[in-house]
């Protein structure tokens, strides 16, 4: 069903279930008494000159010059290490789990405002600034302002899986690099706040350093933006999944808010000019209309949100090899959160918010609870009387079946049946949905939505 038609009736599909029965729908197809595989997941497409060179002939000079841009400024990465490391032995920095490194990242933003107008913060600012990479970005799980970047020095630890195997669908294109500058876990968009904030409370010449930086990182951001609008997971591309538009742990969306704040003149960035504004406010509604375009629309209702999205068609993408296809409950919560933050949504912001709301409502599983099982067999959903709401990470698209990955490809429908390394390291429940649900009828009143 084409988005329009979708539209037309403002994300509203047919009535469904009462609020028992599927809650009992929903809990059998979780833990489940007929569990099998479902499924062996696929590999993301990566984009590649051959795939653009089949789109209409009018698309194709703009997709070949980003992926010139992305091939010149991973190159310029590449060598600036490479003749570093050949007069410098530096080690890498201290690996932070995805976990510690995102706390490391919200810690740089959750200081008193006048902090950043310390010497403490100044000197942190410099440190940040040392890991900027050569493209404008930053990479991931370390912490940029615990000491100044030596040469030689990774910019960002080796990202490359621990668990690889032949086919993986994480395998890197190239097993000597690991990619650098990513939106992921924060990255990227936490460093350009921070810089923001530390510069806006600078004089002019103490701050230029700073400013610098930050212009260089806005450049990053529009440089890696798609043709279309969206964003990837890693730029300079790196191959496979972390090419396609990226909703997984909010790294489009982080960026989304960023250009919001920029181009609305928040504090923290008001030191930039007009021009810098309404180039910010331009981005930000090519990509805002990317992500309206990939909300999954299911029998003529607009639903929620895929991890990914193929950078080309839009249409939902595995990621890792237990990353399916699917709806994502937490990653549409974090959209929809953005969308409801806009001061002025259109009609069309207005019918994707409304749609998902409606299908996360829909979606919704009370009296459970998502935690270690007594009986040894790990983290599991178990019935907990009064607890919840919560939801299952994954959900079938057409079904909202609850989905499960393994390291293998294999798709499941229980969870009992994956191993219990996945089981117990992934988050496969979550209650991000709660406070935008929470929130709805407020916004819903201001906005006179349905």
């Amino acid at each position: 069903m084409p988005r329009a038609a979708a539209l037309a009736g403002r994300g509203r599909g047919a009535p469904g279930p009462s609020m028992s029965t599927r809650f009992l729908l929903l809990f059998v197809a979780a833990i489940g008494a007929h569990g099998t595989v479902v499924g062996t997941n696929p590999p993301s497409a990566p984009l590649t000159a051959t795939r653009i060179a089949k789109l209409p002939v009018e698309q194709q000079p703009a997709w070949r010059a980003y992926l010139a841009r992305s091939d010149a400024l991973r190159h310029i990465d590449q060598q600036t290490l490479a003749n570093e490391r050949s007069a410098s032995s530096a080690k890498d920095q201290v690996l932070l789990s995805p976990a510690e490194s995102r706390v490391a990242a919200r810690r740089m933003l959750r200081h008193p405002l006048d902090w950043y107008a310390t010497d403490e913060a100044r000197r942190a600012a410099d440190n940040v600034v040392t890991f900027q990479t050569p493209a404008g970005g930053w990479g991931k799980n370390f912490d940029p302002t615990d000491h100044p970047r030596r040469p030689g020095e990774a910019y960002s630890h080796d990202n490359n899986s621990r668990y690889l195997v032949a086919e993986d669908n994480d395998r890197p294109a190239n097993l000597d690099w690991s990619y650098i500058g990513t939106f992921d876990n924060d990255a990227t968009t936490t460093e350009l706040r921070f810089l923001g904030r530390v510069a806006a409370r600078a004089d002019a010449a103490r701050g230029t350093e700073w400013r610098r930086a930050f212009r260089r990182g806005l450049e990053y951001i529009y440089a890696a933006q798609f043709p279309n609008g969206g964003w990837p997971q890693v730029f300079p591309l790196d191959g496979g999944y972390h090419d396609g538009v990226t909703f997984n742990d909010d790294a489009m969306t982080n960026v989304l808010v960023l250009l919001r704040d920029v181009a609305a003149g928040a504090p923290e960035f008001a030191w930039l000019g007009d021009a810098d504004r309404q180039r910010a406010a331009t981005a930000g509604e090519r990509g805002r209309q990317c992500l309206l375009r990939c909300q999954v629309v299911v029998r003529g209702a607009l639903t929620g949100w895929p991890q990914q999205a193929d950078p080309l068609t839009l249409k939902p993408a595995s990621a890792r090899n237990y990353e399916m296809p699917a709806l994502s409950s937490g990653e549409t919560a974090g959209i929809v959160a953005y969308l409801m933050s806009l001061p002025h949504p259109s009609a069309e912001v207005i019918a994707a918010i409304e749609g998902a709301v409606h299908w996360l409502r829909a979606t919704a599983m009370s009296d459970v609870a998502w935690r270690t099982a007594a009986d040894g067999r790990g983290r599991t959903l178990v019935r907990a009387p009064g607890k919840g709401p919560l939801w299952p990470r994954y959900l079938e698209i057409g079904t909202n079946r609850a989905l499960f990955g393994d390291r293998d490809k294999t798709i499941h429908d229980r969870l009992d049946e994956i191993s219990a390394e996945r089981r117990n390291g992934y988050a496969w429940y979550g209650d991000a949905p709660k406070r935008v649900l929470d929130e709805y009828p407020q916004w819903a009143r201001a906005h006179h939505a349905r």
